[in-house]
């Protein structure tokens, strides 16, 4: 069942999505690509869900595109026949939730480029990781040309793209591609945890800006981002969730933050 190829629950306030084709490490197709997409609307849209992890079944994360899917698109001279809604690689960091990924195993290709493209990032040790395209006789695609530079630097970026070699979760954590390394056996509840404490103690709106100011400023000068954070928190000031995160830290109790309010959307 198509359904079937992304799999999701709830751990607490914690949505967890689960690239569900273990047989093919998770390799990427079509129809996966879409119900990804689609899982990540319905826990956006959902106020009850505040941080997204996404991880992978079985021992690999997502092992690139799916060969079959790639020799169908060689020998069709580059065109895919699967007809689908559109939505780009970088689409998860224009949630207003955070998005989480918890990389159990070899993550490679589009892959790795959806994995960059989460706001933050966990690694099970021993995970294999490798960009492969220039291996493949493709280019980096997927923005992943703009993504890694800005993690990691151009140096280090130029070096796991133009090589395609395959790297461990390890050196990723030293290259700055991943926030931390956990056991394998540890890894999703290690990150879940972690999740649930964003979604416990961590305003939903202040999260959704934050994320939003983040990734902006990326191609912001200093003084666009100085001056679009003065608006943003004179508007927070005025805000429910200000007055309830000081009385909650004066009262020394957990805060109840309201989910992410329309001030704080794009």
């Amino acid at each position: 069942m198509a359904d079937d190829v992304v799999l999701s629950e709830s751990r607490g306030a914690v949505r967890l999505l689960t690239l569900n084709r273990p047989e093919r490490l998770n390799a990427w197709t079509g129809a996966l690509e879409q119900r990804y997409f689609t899982l990540l609307d319905e826990a956006e849209a959902d106020p009850d869900v505040r941080v997204i992890v996404v991880t992978g079944a079985g021992k690999g994360f997502c092992a690139g595109a799916d060969m079959d899917m790639l020799q169908g698109i060689g020998e069709a001279g580059g065109v895919s026949g699967e007809p689908r809604k559109h939505y780009p690689p970088y689409y998860a960091t224009t949630l207003n939730k955070p998005v989480i990924a918890a990389i159990n195993g070899a993550c490679a290709g589009i892959g790795l480029v959806h994995a960059m493209m989460a706001d933050i990032r966990f690694a099970a040790a021993g995970a294999k990781f490798t960009t492969a395209f220039a291996r493949r006789g493709l280019i980096a695609e997927h923005g992943v040309s703009w993504v890694l530079p800005r993690l990691i630097g151009p140096a280090r970026a130029m070096d796991v793209l133009l090589s395609g070699r395959v790297f461990l979760a390890e050196e990723a954590a030293q290259l700055g591609m991943v926030n931390g390394v956990f056991a394998p056996d540890a890894l999703v509840d290690e990150t879940i945890a972690y999740a649930n404490d964003l979604a416990a103690n961590s305003s939903p709106s202040s999260m959704a800006v934050m994320k939003r100011q983040i990734w902006q400023a990326l191609t912001q000068s200093i003084s666009e981002a100085t001056s679009e954070a003065d608006n943003l928190m004179r508007q927070s000031l005025r805000e429910a969730d200000f007055k309830e995160g000081v009385a909650s830290f004066v009262e020394k109790r957990p805060p109840a933050f309201n989910p992410v309010q329309d001030w704080a959307k794009p």
